[in-house]
């Protein structure tokens, strides 16, 4: 990769042909910014490895020219590997209100909040690196608060749209992709679209997230005993749903996980969630109210096959009285099953 100040270069360090750790990196002249930092969750040839994050190898041969960070959204596969890249290079993070917020849960737990430069952006911000002018425009995904960047530069415009779905009637309003700006960053015409691809070989499109709010609330309504579910953590507007849904029945709801009440106490403290008082218990309070009076929400998962394991999850809610009679129970057949062998 040449830094001859005429060359543009860009180049992924993660996320291409995989799910997780997602990381570009576009360099011009003497200066090199980062788009996200994820991990990636390890499959079972690889025992004993708890994350799998980016090769940042090149970067720290080049700490001097690395600006800064941008990051498009929250999710672990695009923010999970920013502590370890941030205890070798400590550069400004740039990211929108909400994503800041789950970036500093991780950077507390690794004890790098305080030395951490972050900044909060929007869709209307503007930022300049050398001959690199940033500006970005809002997408929508399943988790708030998402940007697609363009990054003027002076071979011409390179589009990253970030993760995205169309949908012209999400649950909050202001989560709606700004279709017009992505049409004025077309007319001025783009050098490179880095583009998302999930599913993009699949045809037709994806449904509104109005359509799952409507089936929620039939299913609410229709249960006559406990309810569970389970979504991403970081979905937070199909946990706005679920607690309208909850709100709508009389219900109370309990959190499973421990990401599912970070992303809920992140959400509510800066206005991204609505939560009615009184409505959240506690996980060992769910046997005390009658069966047809609690919702119970439990993370989902992704990649990381370990959690799909019997068990594996309800484990993690050891000290729950309702979760301890479904892991006897769980370890009782494994002992059968042990026994025919």
């Amino acid at each position: 990769m040449s830094t001859n100040e005429n060359i543009l270069s860009i180049f992924a360090l993660g996320g291409l042909n995989e799910i997780g750790k997602n990381m570009y990196a576009i360099e011009y002249a003497d200066d090199i910014i980062i788009i996200d930092c994820g991990n990636k969750f390890p499959d079972e040839s690889l025992l004993g490895i708890d994350l799998i994050i980016p090769d940042i190898t090149y970067l720290i041969e080049n700490k001097d020219r690395v600006k800064a960070l941008l990051v498009t959204h929250g999710h672990e596969d695009h923010i999970g590997g920013i502590p370890f890249f941030l205890k070798k290079l400590n550069v400004p993070v740039y990211a929108t209100r909400f994503t800041l917020g789950l970036i500093e849960i991780k950077l507390k737990e690794h004890k790098l909040l305080r030395e951490s430069e972050l900044v909060e952006i929007n869709a209307s911000s503007k930022l300049a690196f050398g001959k690199i002018r940033v500006e970005f425009f809002r997408v929508t995904h399943s988790i708030p608060d998402c940007l697609g960047i363009v990054f003027r530069t002076p071979e011409g415009n390179v589009v990253h749209t970030g993760d995205f779905k169309f949908d012209l009637t999400p649950e909050q309003r202001e989560e709606r992709p700004d279709i017009h700006k992505m049409a004025d960053i077309g007319n001025e015409g783009v050098l490179l679209l880095l583009s998302e691809s999930t599913n993009a070989e699949r045809p037709g499109l994806t449904p509104s997230e109005q359509m799952v709010a409507d089936h929620l609330e039939v299913a609410f309504m229709n249960a006559e005993r406990k309810i569970i579910l389970s979504t991403f953590a970081s979905n937070v507007s199909r946990v706005q749903q679920v607690v309208n849904a909850a709100y709508k029945t009389n219900r109370k709801l309990a959190l499973l996980g421990r990401s599912m009440v970070n992303v809920v106490e992140v959400a509510i403290e800066r206005g991204y969630l609505t939560v009615p008082d009184g409505m959240l218990i506690d996980q060992n309070d769910i046997n005390e109210l009658p069966p047809e009076k609690v919702a119970i929400f439990v993370r989902g998962a992704k990649e990381n096959h370990w959690l799909h394991l019997p068990g594996c999850r309800l484990e993690t809610f050891a000290e729950s009285k309702f979760y301890q009679k479904i892991r006897l129970f769980l370890q009782r057949v494994q002992y059968l099953e042990m026994k025919k062998v």
